[in-house]
């Protein structure tokens, strides 16, 4: 039930669905210091104008650091610009600069005007100096056919950015780990660089063999790094914390894997299923991207989602940091099988018609020395190395490194990596995990966001990440018209969702990261009775107008161990004695499957030393839902179910939506989202019989989903074959003479902790509508009439004292 309401506008997804939450949490640090996120998420009041909008534009303090960008200044708006917008190049004049979109949109922006022309002008020179020394953005975005290793017809070229390196070799199994036969030479620009001739006419370094960049820096000491562009590394599994190796991946024509299957069209609204492939398999052991393909994507495509959101693919030598301390940007996580292996799952899932997302994590980098990014740091300079110096390039409650976004390889490095995942592997879009972080100086450490605008624009925005990110996004669209790009972020950054052609940062949608948090805060610390519909109501509606967000109930930060899932929140200890059918479901299990209709039980753990290197909370129970006598068969049904409701009615693109009630003393929600009409009763113990609802169109109104169905784990107490007549409220046109400001109303049965959904049967088209409802659909006709008799007037079930007027078909 709690998954179900939906408000946010206008495409959210019910994200992280049964059998993949994991991950770690907003809220606190932990003890192994894998926690990448900051600052309290408290959610802002995200509303228009600003309660200190009299306060004026400062300077902002984030000059560029890499030479080429410094030589254009940071002085004027006075030449014509080439600003971009996510299909082409326009030129903008002094006036054109002064009229920014996302201005008209929200005019309580306007004191920050010069904020926006100072990062449009930012993003219009950067990218205007990356065509001119460059070729454009597409082909600046190509640095893997440069650096690393590219093969060639007569030979392996290798290429690396380590400008403090002193001299430089290459070295691997190739030559015995011995690199004073492969020197390497290094340019003006701190590029060192080798060819290798062919042998015999075969490559001399073979495919899958382990290889280093050797150097020395300025204390004479030489050290051994993993190549920063490596497109897979190992480690030795029998090795107890072995150093990883890169290795260099060049399988021949016969082992490379051919894409069968274009991208999937993109949908009118994501339904992300999130999931971290190791942790996928009932095993407790790590799972393999052909056994993700092969045995869990089916699942999701069952339960009618249309998205896939992969966690932990970039490599990251420490498993328990679940993907957030990437240590080889270019290589995906070996643990899991070798590249070929994650083509296979993303081509399988686009011949099921899933789209494929993958976590990008370009906030920080690994603090790693050996496997990482950070081991080519020696003490040199920020303009030669790919972190800032000092306390900006160390973010310290996820002891990581913080990358230098002025800096023109860092550019070419994270722009590229986009680039890479897109074109080889052929991901439909991104979600850009700690942008809270990217887009201020203080990270959002200590920072509790109000909604006051100054918080955005101020000497405290780090203007350029967010630079970074507007060409990131241009280019990703670019690349890829009909990708999608979520940004993870707790602030509530205006601008984030609209397109870089406005001023806007140019992210697709942004999660709705205090939703979560709503219903951990009542399930902790309030009984059902306490709970706010005004509240409720408003967290599912504090969103921007005009830009998009991914809702969801819960995702992997709910589900770390050290705290608890909503199902184990609402169950807790019953979850393992209470969930058979074969015996009467207790209080306890009967308000915990009626508020949860998803999501994995128990809580996520990775094998770490406090639990014994166990994976027994490192996997997903699928036995569980497949176990026909259990009630976890419910909540997957109507998981199932509420996928469906959208694909038939397509709600969730819908622009229609309108909360007419929010009623404290019944508990009760009513809501339109397109056609449809959401009556949701949170009250714990009253059913309200006749319960009068406001709707829009005059008409008949038919059940289109019922959370108390039988096949949902329910009572059956609504009848889904009754005829629901609106009736006309007030004067047409005058809405304070309407009932709860709709021109209509009808009467419904709504049972204590329970969500009925409503649909407007088209007369017209009545005769030709299939009439199979969303229940049968999920469990079939035969079963579904197995679960209960027939109910000729929808209203058997135990009635409050306080009821409505009439019956429900009146």
């Amino acid at each position: 039930m709690l998954g179900s309401l939906v408000l946010h506008h206008p495409n959210p997804a019910a994200a992280a669905a049964l059998g993949s939450l994991t991950s770690n949490n907003y809220l606190r640090l932990r003890a192994l210091k894998i926690n990448r996120h900051s600052g309290k998420k408290q959610a802002p009041p995200v509303t228009f104008g600003s309660q200190n909008s009299s306060l004026g534009y400062r300077r902002l303090v984030s000059p560029s650091t890499s030479s080429i960008c410094a030589a254009v200044g940071e002085d004027s708006f006075k030449s014509s610009a080439v600003f971009t917008d996510d299909s082409s190049a326009v030129t903008m004049t002094d006036e054109e600069m002064e009229s920014i979109g996302i201005l008209s949109i929200d005019q309580a922006l306007e004191p920050y005007k010069e904020h926006f022309k100072y990062r449009i002008k930012k993003y219009v020179d950067q990218k205007g100096l990356i065509e001119t020394y460059e070729g454009g953005l597409e082909e600046f975005a190509q640095g893997y056919v440069k650096f690393g290793f590219n093969r060639e017809e007569d030979g392996i070229v290798y290429r690396e950015w380590a400008p403090a390196a002193q001299e430089a070799q290459l070295i691997g199994d190739f030559n015995g780990w011995d690199g004073s036969k492969h020197k390497m030479e290094k340019n003006q620009y701190g590029v060192w660089s080798i060819k290798i001739p062919n042998s015999g006419g075969n490559s001399a370094i073979p495919h899958n063999s382990r290889v280093k960049f050797r150097f020395k820096h300025g204390n004479e000491v030489w050290v051994d790094r993993i190549p920063a562009w490596i497109k897979y590394a190992t480690v030795d599994p029998a090795r107890f914390a072995a150093p990883y190796d890169g290795v260099y991946w060049d399988p021949p024509p016969s082992e490379r894997f051919q894409f069968k299957h274009p991208h999937p069209p993109k949908p009118k609204a994501p339904r992300i299923y999130e999931a971290h492939v190791g942790m996928s398999s009932s095993e407790p052991q790590i799972s393999s991207y052909r056994e993700f393909a092969d045995d869990v994507l089916p699942r999701i495509r069952a339960n009618n989602y249309n998205t896939v959101q992969l966690m932990a693919v970039m490599e990251h030598s420490y498993y328990a940091s679940f993907g957030y301390h990437v240590t080889n940007f270019f290589a995906v996580s070996s643990r899991s099988g070798t590249p070929e292996d994650l083509k296979y799952l993303i081509d399988k899932a686009h011949c099921l018609g899933l789209r494929v997302l993958m976590d990008v994590v370009h906030s920080h980098a690994s603090n790693n020395v050996t496997d990482g990014l950070n081991g080519f740091e020696v003490g040199q300079s920020s303009q030669e190395s790919y972190f800032h110096t000092g306390d900006r390039g160390y973010h310290k409650l996820w002891d990581s490194r913080l990358f230098n976004y002025s800096n023109w390889e860092v550019l070419r490095f994270l722009l590229s990596n986009l680039r890479w995942w897109l074109e080889e592997f052929k991901f439909d879009g991104f979600r850009f995990d700690g942008v809270t972080s990217m887009l201020y100086h203080h990270h959002g450490i200590n920072m509790a966001f109000t909604g006051d605008y100054h918080e955005y624009f101020s000497e405290a925005t780090d203007v350029d990440a967010v630079v970074y990110l507007m060409l990131a996004n241009y280019l990703i669209h670019k690349i890829l018209p009909d990708a999608t790009v979520i940004a993870e972020d707790v602030s509530g950054m205006p601008g984030l969702g609209r397109p870089v052609s406005e001023g806007g940062i140019g992210f697709d949608y942004r999660l709705a990261m205090a939703i979560p948090d709503k219903w951990i805060d009542y399930l902790k610390n309030k009984n059902d009775e306490e709970w706010s519909m005004n509240e409720i109501s408003c967290s599912l509606t504090n969103r921007r107008y005009t830009e998009k967000c991914i809702s969801y109930a819960e995702s992997h930060d709910q589900a770390i161990v050290g705290d608890k899932t909503i199902a184990f929140f609402l169950m807790d200890r019953e979850m393992y004695s209470g969930m058979s059918c074969l015996t009467d479901a207790s209080p306890t299990i009967e308000r915990g499957i009626a508020l949860h209709k998803f999501g994995h039980p128990e809580w996520v753990d990775f094998p770490r030393e406090g639990n014994g290197w166990s994976y027994e909370k490192c996997r997903r129970q699928w036995n569980l839902v497949d176990t026909d006598h259990l009630r976890y068969k419910f909540m997957n049904a109507f998981d199932r179910a509420m996928n469906l409701l959208d694909e038939k009615f397509s709600f969730l693109s819908s622009t229609q939506q309108i909360v007419s009630s929010t009623n404290e003393e019944d508990k009760v929600i009513v809501f339109e989202r397109g056609d449809l009409v959401f009556v949701f009763n949170f009250h714990p113990e009253n059913t309200y019989d006749g319960y009068k609802v406001g709707c829009d169109l005059p008409g008949k109104y038919r059940v289109a989903l019922d959370s108390d169905a039988y096949e949902f784990g329910g009572h059956g107490r609504v009848g889904h074959d009754v005829d629901h007549f609106t009736f006309p409220e007030g004067i047409p046109g005058v809405p304070e003479t309407n009932f709860n400001n709709r021109p209509n109303s009808f009467k419904v049965l709504s049972p204590a902790h329970t969500c009925v959904v409503y649909y407007r049967v088209d007369e017209s088209l009545e005769a030709d509508v299939d009439e199979t409802s969303i229940a049968e659909v999920v469990v079939g006709k035969e079963n579904f009439e197995e679960l209960g008799s027939v109910i000729d007037d929808g209203n058997v079930g135990p009635r409050a004292e306080k009821s409505g007027e009439g019956s429900s078909d009146d």
